[in-house]
């Protein structure tokens, strides 16, 4: 009541005097925009309140995990200074900045500074063109690794290159690689690889490039160079297996002694050829190797085969064969092993003593048969020797097909004989079928 009287005095006085109503009007005028305009800054400010305290809802992908940085350093301790996939409030920027790793993914890195320069219509074309056999490598356009002429000893196969090894050559071998890697520990990852001034608004693919990819090619050329020489030329051709799983093995070392936080997931060798200059020449020696190889193992596939046929098995022939030889060994014991023969050798032993037992027998028979005519040898020498010459002649003519019988000449104007050899070949044929009806 008091405020509406308080108006309507004022609009008794006003009436009075024009001139002040107008002030009073304007002045109240603007003491409501005034207010107005309070009231929207207010609802401005708490927007913007509530919209700064909402940007720092973020999310973490599936394949993600997150670091919290408050003011450059890891917020958090133990557990909590890693952030799982899902939601997750921060304070807002620039107090708090969230740096998002992809754990879970595998990513490949090419390597292709081991291989020959090609140029853009080769690349195009997918093959390399021929090249003079006399044309040198440029050690500035292409790329190689250094292999040896001849393996290494076990005593030398981790120590590198060995200056001291005079016996040893060196050959280049073109090669590709493939490297598949993946990040383990965001922390140790952040701290000694990631660029630290990479932005939270970065794309993951463009840090790779700046700051992963270059460290892990240069670890990797110079553990490639320090291995591929403790191998030959042919290991370096052939093997897929064992160059490979040393060369993840000394990397994934070399990255845990930097505390990288990654983790080497596989190491492929995609290609790896001689010098284009040499291809031809190596394809031939490895053409002649292959046959060199295959003629030994025909070799002594056949050996133990012959063996096995012979003795009954390799270990028992060699075990004999050692034997034989052994003056230390007694006779006792190697008749126990000639026991144990198995084979076609047991056949060629009974054959051999039953020859041996003919040969004494005859040997025994022809003495006893000499010994009977010594008395008469002794009485007349010619006619038991002219008895012996025709009883040799006659052993000696009993398998002979024809049989001619010349008188020798009583002087040297003697008749001429001449025989035809090989006249008829079924002389032969028709004499034994003759002889056969002759028995029945």
């Amino acid at each position: 009541m008091a405020k509406e009287e308080e108006i309507t005095e004022l609009n008794r006085v006003n009436k009075h005097n024009p001139a002040s109503l107008e002030s009073d009007t304007a002045g109240k005028s603007l003491s409501d925009a005034l207010e107005i305009s309070f009231t929207i800054l207010k609802v401005i400010m708490v927007i913007l309140v509530i919209a700064f305290l909402a940007s720092g809802f973020k999310t973490v992908g599936p394949e993600e995990e997150a670091l919290v940085l408050r003011f450059g350093k890891i917020r958090g301790t133990g557990d909590k200074r890693i952030l799982k996939s899902g939601p997750h409030w921060i304070l807002p920027y620039p107090i708090d900045k969230i740096v998002k790793i992809p754990v879970a993914r595998k990513d490949n890195l090419n390597i292709d500074s081991f291989w020959y320069y090609l140029t853009e219509r080769e690349q195009l074309a997918g093959k390399p063109d021929e090249v003079d056999p006399n044309k040198a490598l440029s050690p500035l356009q292409d790329g190689y690794c250094l292999t040896r002429s001849e393996a290494l000893g076990e005593e030398n196969s981790n120590d590198g290159i060995d200056i001291n090894n005079e016996g040893s050559d060196y050959n280049i071998v073109h090669t590709k690689w493939q490297l598949t890697y993946q990040i383990i520990n965001p922390e140790l990852f952040y701290i000694n690889v990631q660029d630290p001034n990479v932005e939270a608004s970065d794309i993951y693919d463009d840090v790779i490039k700046r700051s992963v990819r270059p460290l892990l090619q240069n670890m990797f050329e110079d553990i490639v160079v320090t291995t591929m020489v403790n191998y030959t030329i042919d290991e370096a051709i052939t093997s897929r297996d064992r160059i490979p799983g040393e060369v993840k093995e000394k990397l994934q070392s070399k990255l845990d002694s930097v505390d990288s936080g990654i983790s080497v997931v596989s190491v492929q060798l995609t290609k790896s050829e001689v010098p284009r200059q040499t291809k031809r020449a190596f394809e031939a020696t490895t053409i002649e190797a292959q046959n060199r190889s295959d003629a030994i193992t025909k070799a002594e596939t056949s050996a133990e085969k012959l063996l096995t046929e012979t003795a009954g098995s390799v270990e028992k022939a060699e075990e004999l064969y050692h034997a034989i030889h052994d003056e230390n060994m007694s006779e006792e014991e190697k008749e126990l092993l000639w026991s144990q023969i198995s084979g076609n050798l047991k056949t060629y032993l009974f054959k051999a003593g039953v020859y041996a037992t003919e040969v004494a027998k005859n040997a025994e028979a022809n003495a006893k048969y000499l010994h009977s005519l010594l008395p008469e040898y002794r009485q007349r020498p010619d006619v038991v020797i002219n008895r012996l010459y025709h009883d040799a002649m006659e052993n000696i003519f009993a398998s002979a097909d024809e049989k001619f019988t010349v008188q020798p000449p009583k002087d040297a104007n003697g008749s001429e004989l001449w025989i035809t050899l090989n006249r008829d070949t079924s002389l032969k044929k028709r004499s034994e079928t003759n002889q056969a009806q002759n028995r029945n």
